[in-house]
């Protein structure tokens, strides 16, 4: 490869082969008509909700879907003086400090475990990571309530045999009974699944120079394997700031009992206000958010510009630090945790599901299979069973091409409009994502020809791709920004064009994380609640959405609940297990070692194809 890469520097300025990618083969004019029909196809449905919203604000009339209407500034004057606003921010903002805080530090140093060094499993401690992502929110959250409800969980009930303990000790129901919950459903686990791929495309010279110049392996690690992956860590950590203001079923189920609202769980109470809905007010607060992400899309741009961050090239070597007998400590810590996010909430909700009543010993008979059976004969249970499997293998197909699409559009190419794309992707993370469904039920009511989606399944597969396209275009993103010009440049000089160059080199390489984006957005869809709740009619509920109204009421129905959030993990983990095996094939192996006798060979074939 080294060979084949000092040949293609000697003859790259005899060719001119101008700008890389899709940009350099097609005609300024076709560029711009081509982003301005994305442009507008993406604003459609990404903006116009978000526009129908805010002028919908400005309507002060009592009921602002029905006439006259009434224009004014009073909405936005009088929210200001919503008693529980500045709280509700407030606490969003807590929740997300304490959960980044913790969570954060621990996902990196698992990261670069699995990445970089030689440990025991890492391709199966990685996989057991994706599982607790798979794991829903839901699930994980109700598994931790039986375990530390203050009056019927199970380590309480535990506590109180002890001579000395007259009152169990732990509140799930408290700031950090969120923060805790939080971080076992998706707060660590999201973070590693992200941030693996991208520390195993780094290229083992860079760290192989830092010992040979006499670091340590914890000093090599941190001097130039964490500064060189600034660019991924900063976009997961603009991630989750954007994924703590969408976040909705933890903190509805385990805060507004105690009256304890973020951001997302105060706007749906004022939409579901019982007289009159505060449509008006819930938009004005939430437009709050977009003053957050204005400040993110110029930090994480300024990243990922100020210089280059290519780690995967035709010069790339594969490369693991060996950490001795300390590996068997770091697998030992992992796959604690492992277990504390996945095994210990399943085993909560498998036992509570056959039990007469979850948390209570006393009662007679204190086991039962009448759970299951009234479960598995609901007919609701089955239609929203066919629901989610369409929804989410259709979400889960269509988002990995587009979104790589959309982010080759931006990094790869000079049309103009890449600037504006990027930043309607990025505010579309700004709406909540009951604030998204209300916006895009409002725009298939007033809109005509649009009236006959309403009702099917279609608007709910419109929201779980919009949902997801920040991450998924800013995860394509990090990794164009580290795969190096000279592979696409080596099919240009090959004879290949650009469509043969994309998906014989470009594909290959980026294989991995489509199938990482694929199964988030099978998982989200899975598992989403809170933007499709308003769009989801009697035909075309999920069993997310079944799950928390069985959850909330909790009243000899939490068990139920349990049983559908076993349920949506077993079908998640179906796709799961062979799309992970074929993403591990198809990636960037460090535990493989070309021979040095073939590499030539080998690089002429890449050359060739």
């Amino acid at each position: 490869m080294a060979q084949a890469t000092g040949w293609l520097e000697t003859i790259r300025p005899r060719l001119r082969l101008g700008p890389i990618g899709l940009g350099g083969r097609l005609k300024p004019g076709i560029g711009t008509f081509v982003m301005a029909i994305t442009i507008l196809l993406l604003g459609t449905y990404l903006i116009s909700p978000i526009l129908i919203l805010l002028v919908l604000s400005f309507n002060t009339a009592r009921d602002v879907l029905v006439g006259p209407a009434q224009w004014g500034a009073d909405n936005w004057i009088n929210v200001w003086s919503h008693p529980r606003l500045l709280s509700s921010l407030w606490n969003s903002f807590l929740i997300w400090f304490l959960v980044t805080a913790i969570a954060f530090p621990i996902a990196i140093a698992i990261s670069l475990i699995l990445a970089r060094t030689r440990i025991p499993f890492p391709h199966g401690l990685e996989f057991m990571f994706w599982i607790a992502f798979i794991f829903p929110n839901l699930a994980s959250t109700l598994g931790w309530m039986m375990l530390l409800s203050p009056d019927w969980g199970f380590l309480n009930k535990m506590a109180e045999l002890l001579p000395f303990v007259d009152k169990g000790p732990f509140n799930i129901f408290s700031v950090a009974g969120i923060v805790w919950a939080r971080l076992m459903a998706d707060g660590i686990a999201f973070k590693v699944i992200l941030l693996t791929p991208a520390f195993r495309n780094m290229d083992g010279a860079l760290e192989e120079a830092g010992r040979v110049s006499g670091a340590s392996g914890l000093g090599t690690m941190l001097r130039i394997t964490l500064p060189v992956m600034i660019s991924p860590i900063v976009l997961v950590l603009a991630l989750q700031l954007i994924r703590i203001f969408q976040g909705f079923e933890t903190e509805w189920l385990l805060g507004a009992p105690w009256g304890f609202f973020v951001y997302s769980t105060l706007i749906y109470q004022l939409v579901q206000q019982e007289r009159v809905p505060q449509y008006a007010d819930a938009v004005v607060l939430a437009s709050i958010t977009l003053l957050v992400i204005s400040l993110v899309i110029p930090l994480q741009r300024w990243i990922l510009q100020r210089r280059p961050y290519t780690t995967v090239s035709s010069s790339f070597r594969p490369g693991l630090i060996d950490l001795g007998h300390v590996r068997w400590v770091a697998f030992g810590v992992i796959l604690l945790l492992i277990l504390m996010l996945t095994v210990v909430p399943t085993m909560v909700l498998v036992v509570g599901s056959f039990m007469a009543r979850v948390g209570f010993f006393d009662t007679t008979p204190l086991w039962t299979l009448r759970h299951w059976q009234l479960v598995f004969a609901n007919s609701a249970f089955l239609k929203a069973t066919g629901t989610t499997l369409i929804l989410a293998t259709t979400a889960a197909i269509a988002s990995p091409i587009l979104f790589s699409i959309l982010a080759y559009m931006i990094v790869r190419t000079r049309w103009r409009g890449r600037a504006l794309l990027d930043s309607i992707i990025w505010s579309s993370a700004a709406m909540p994502g009951i604030l998204l469904g209300l916006g895009l039920l409002l725009m298939f009511l007033i809109t005509p020809g649009l009236r006959w989606i309403f009702g099917t399944i279609w608007p709910l597969v419109i929201v779980v791709i919009v949902s997801g396209i920040t991450t998924g275009v800013s995860v394509f993103k990090g990794v164009l920004v580290q795969l190096g010009n000279d592979l696409e440049e080596a099919g240009r000089v090959s004879g290949a064009g650009w469509l043969r160059t994309y998906f014989r080199i470009v594909i290959p390489v980026l294989m991995p994380t489509m199938v990482l984006i694929g199964m988030l957005n099978f998982v989200s869809a899975a598992g989403v609640t809170s933007s499709i709740i308003l769009l989801a009619s009697r035909d075309t509920k999920t069993l997310s959405i079944l799950t928390l109204e069985l959850a909330y009421g909790m009243a000899g129905r939490l068990e139920a609940a349990g049983i559908i959030s076993l349920v949506i993990m077993v079908l998640t983990l179906g796709l799961a297990l062979p799309m992970r095996a074929l993403a591990l094939r198809m990636g960037v192996r460090h535990d493989l070692r070309a021979d040095e006798t073939r590499l030539p060979t080998r690089a002429g074939r890449v050359l060739v194809e």
